[in-house]
């Protein structure tokens, strides 16, 4: 997202009619998100982020099921205050914190498998509504239809993409069901020199807390070591072999669905300045080195 990003007369116009204003506000993009649209708006009473966003039902996001996630990771403790919403829009308290980049995920890597061992088991008492399930090779299946009916120009590869979901889904291990972020990209968590906070609940659900783990380390490029390291964290000493397996399986559909999940916005999406078929091939290949990594040292796995 480089360069200088407009702000349309429409989108400034609603924002400025928001009731939710303290006096005069100034408003400026904010970079960063590649498939909703953030602002920042400065009023007398401090300043906030504005998020734009319809709903995707093709990447199973809805919005009114995000703001009740956003609200509930506020009174858990781990996200900012969701100040004013309304359909297609929500503004939140802007934290001023620090935006995480993949070093910082490896630097912090204990605190963050803290983080999310905490976020998985407080967050379910004040999760509200209707219970959403996340399983990321459910997702992959249901990418896969949508990429064969879109006509997609990777439709020759996803029996083979179907194919290698079922062989790592079989290498995963029985463990309780939590509340996942389940889109944790080193962006979505920010340090504010105090505590760690978890932003963007576009995906949260209820799942195994597997895909967190995995996700946190893979889209950070976390070494073998350091991945130990933070499994370690997160689980209160080194696990046994299955599930340092299921993780390093986990990375791999980790990388898979973030391929996948870029290849289905490459139909039906466009951001201010992303590039879907660039981020469809950087995961592609950190898939293809991931995947090496994990059959080299586990082998294929068969039911």
């Amino acid at each position: 997202m480089e360069g200088h990003i407009e702000i349309s007369r429409a989108v400034e116009d609603r924002i400025r009619a928001l009731p939710c204003w303290t006096g005069r506000i100034e408003i400026a993009p904010l970079k960063g998100g590649i498939s909703n649209e953030s602002y920042l708006v400065s009023d007398g009473a401090g300043r906030h982020v504005v998020r734009f966003g319809r709903d995707y039902p093709f990447h199973h996001v809805f919005r009114e099921r995000e703001l009740m996630t956003a609200r509930a990771a506020h009174a858990a403790g781990f996200g900012p205050e969701v100040q004013y919403a309304e359909p297609g829009l929500m503004v939140s308290a802007f934290l001023g914190a620090k935006t995480f980049g993949a070093e910082d995920v490896a630097a912090e890597r204990r605190r963050v498998a803290v983080l999310l061992r905490r976020f998985h088991t407080e967050m379910p008492a004040e999760i509200s509504a209707a219970a959403f399930l996340f399983w990321p090779f459910h997702v992959v299946r249901d990418y896969a239809r949508t990429l064969k009916d879109g006509g997609s120009r990777m439709k020759p590869h996803l029996p083979g993409y179907l194919a290698l979901a079922e062989e790592l889904e079989a290498a995963q291990v029985p463990l309780p069901i939590v509340f996942g972020h389940n889109d944790l990209l080193p962006t979505n968590i920010l340090d504010d020199g105090d505590r760690l906070w978890l932003i963007d609940f576009e995906y949260a659900g209820f799942s195994t807390a597997m895909f967190d783990l995995a996700g946190a380390t893979s889209n950070a490029g976390l070494s073998p070591e350091e991945a130990e390291d933070f499994l370690d964290a997160y689980f209160g000493g080194a696990p046994d072999p299955a599930i340092r397996r299921s993780h390093a399986a986990m990375q791999c559909a980790s990388l898979l669905r973030e391929a996948m999940w870029s290849m289905v916005s490459e139909l039906h999406l466009t951001a201010p300045g992303a590039d879907y078929v660039g981020y469809t091939a950087d995961n592609l290949d950190r898939l293809d080195r991931a995947l090496d990594h994990y059959r080299t040292k586990y082998g294929k796995h068969t039911k």
